[in-house]
């Protein structure tokens, strides 16, 4: 009876800690106008989006190529983590960029 006791005692002291901690826990996405992943469903009128981007320069190029760029070029990154440039669509030379959701802008 004691090992019930103390089992149930254990198991609902658990039950109340998980279920606190889920109420105090912050939102996984605090900027839901700024999705996480960038999709082709998501739009996103927001981009580009500041933020730590993890994208190398080489990713960033792929990136924005894939977009259907070429003649990527002058690839940096500015203080908000985007990554800006200059690329070609058709004959067009534009201004491009790439945050750290993926999003390829054109300005």
């Amino acid at each position: 009876m004691k090992r019930f006791m103390a089992g149930t005692a254990a198991a609902l002291l658990t039950a109340y800690a998980g279920a606190a901690f889920a109420q105090n826990a912050p939102p996984a996405n605090p900027h839901a106008s700024t999705p996480a992943i960038s999709t082709s469903s998501t739009a996103n009128p927001g981009a580009p989006a500041a933020g730590a981007n993890s994208f190398t320069e080489g990713q960033a190029k792929s990136r924005i190529e894939a977009a259907g760029y070429s003649d990527v070029s002058g690839l940096t990154k500015d203080k908000d983590g985007i990554w800006r440039g200059t690329a070609k669509k058709g004959d067009a030379t534009t201004s491009v960029a790439l945050d750290f959701q993926g999003n390829v802008v054109t300005k």
